[in-house]
């Protein structure tokens, strides 16, 4: 399959959430074309839906993001629909590695198109965030389970030596 419908990011065949919506207004600027940062909260509800259908309760207090990178391939336009699709491609003992694209819906006649597409790294905590105790720790066994894929042990190729390893798996 192509386009928005396709099991994950990149055909990847991982734990998958989708999130489906609207380009609103508050989305865009004056032209009224959609601002970088509607992808973030867009990925964001993908992965809460996946986070969701896998039963991890508690998981975003615990999970910030240490990486996150995005190539913008097309514009977004208000009232254009959207299909955004978030899949775990790698669980490391402390670390998740997930990727993700980002669809415009067909338009005045013109087919769907990718807008966007990534990846970003999360890491499991424990301690407290307020005074700066956090350290990163192995995820809970029963959401590795409930995610239904392998630990990951190896390390971490990276996206390259711009960017390196995967905090907390080191």
């Amino acid at each position: 399959m192509t386009g928005p419908d396709r099991p994950g990011p990149g055909g990847s065949t991982g734990p998958t959430g989708v999130h489906r919506t609207r380009v609103e207004w508050i989305d865009t600027d004056a032209a009224g074309i959609y601002h970088n940062t509607a992808v973030v909260r867009y990925v964001e509800a993908a992965e809460a839906a996946l986070i969701r259908e896998r039963g991890l309760a508690g998981y975003f207090p615990v999970a910030p993001r240490v990486r996150y990178e995005v190539s913008f391939e097309a514009p977004l336009h208000f009232e254009q629909e959207v299909t955004t699709s978030v899949t775990l491609t790698r669980l490391g003992r402390s670390s998740m590695t997930f990727s993700f694209e980002v669809w415009g819906g067909a338009r005045e006649g013109r087919p769907a198109v990718r807008a966007a597409h990534g990846r970003y790294v999360t890491v499991h905590i424990v301690g407290g965030h307020e005074d700066g105790d956090a350290r990163s720790a192995p995820w809970p066994p029963v959401w590795v389970a409930r995610l239904g894929v392998d630990l990951d042990d190896s390390p971490d190729p990276g996206p390259g030596p711009a960017l390196g390893k995967n905090a907390g798996d080191e």
